[in-house]
């Protein structure tokens, strides 16, 4: 994607002609820290996905958030461009916040601790928010949450959001107040492109990411609102902050819905839940 950073200059802004014509000048103009509206106009949509298909399209850069309500049958790829991304990322089912992502559960049910290919993303009902339908990373993290004001302070020199090191939480709570969600509604969160393993006698040892261009793919079974925070995982053993930016494209995938990866007991029960779900709330409305 190409980047156009437009200059300014105080004299071109110093009354509301000059600073209005400035502004207008700016059409068209890309960054790489903006979504890229509409998504159908990302210039390398994924393999095999028309771009029309596309709804979401936009580049993270470390130390950024972004947020979107997306719907049921959405396929999302997050890419980690240059190698250290770390993308934490909250889910809330649109129709009814109420319900999220519940971490524990997503370990518990499957059996697993660790994401990959078919692991469902539970929510606090027993229902899958989504799946991992592809990865080519094999680095996430269900275990250390996301950083915090007082850790990147103590670590960094500083945590808040306008800082050159603002904390995963510092993030996820601007994202969420944009879907009228308050700090309350932040549970613990997931991480990709950082792994974290843990040893026998239960310390967490820090994996790192799998390198540059590695993505995972997360199809939604329910519509969702999506919160993504780029920042420095917890257990980064880099000394400053060096997280790099985050590709997150989304596509309209229905027919996926109907060839799962995953054909385990624990798992068809929780899609049974939120299949029963999504077609008691579309009573009388198309599917």
């Amino acid at each position: 994607m190409s980047v156009n950073t437009p200059t300014t200059s105080a004299a071109s802004t110093a009354t509301t002609s000059a600073a209005r014509d400035h502004a207008r000048s700016q059409a068209g103009a890309v960054t790489d820290s903006m979504p890229v509206l509409p998504a159908s106009a990302w210039p390398t949509p994924p393999t095999g996905v028309d771009a029309a298909r596309l709804t979401w399209a936009e580049t993270v850069p470390g130390g950024c958030y972004t947020s979107k309500v997306l719907a049921r049958g959405t396929r999302i790829r997050l890419r980690d461009i240059d190698g250290r991304a770390c993308a934490t990322v909250l889910l809330y089912r649109a129709d009814a916040p109420h319900e999220r992502l519940n971490v524990a559960d997503t370990v518990k049910v499957p059996w697993q601790a660790y994401l990959g290919v078919g692991h469902p993303l539970l929510s606090d009902q027993g229902r899958v928010l989504a799946t991992v339908v592809a990865d080519s990373s094999g680095r996430h993290d269900t275990f250390c949450g996301t950083t915090t004001l007082a850790g990147n302070t103590a670590r960094y020199g500083d945590g808040t959001v306008h800082s050159a090191s603002p904390a995963g939480r510092e993030l996820l709570t601007l994202a969420a107040a944009k879907h009228d969600l308050a700090p309350r509604d932040l549970p613990p969160a997931l991480s990709f492109f950082h792994g974290v393993r843990v040893e026998p006698d239960g310390a967490l040892t820090p994996t790192g990411n799998a390198g540059p261009d590695t993505a995972v793919e997360l199809l939604l079974h329910l519509p969702v609102i999506v919160l993504v925070a780029n920042t420095a995982h917890p257990l980064d053993v880099a000394p400053s902050y060096e997280t790099t930016s985050l590709e997150v494209l989304a596509w309209r995938a229905p027919e996926d819905l109907d060839a799962l990866p995953n054909d385990e007991p624990e798992y068809l029960r929780a899609v049974l839940n939120t299949e029963d779900s999504w077609t008691a709330s579309r009573f009388g409305k198309d599917a």
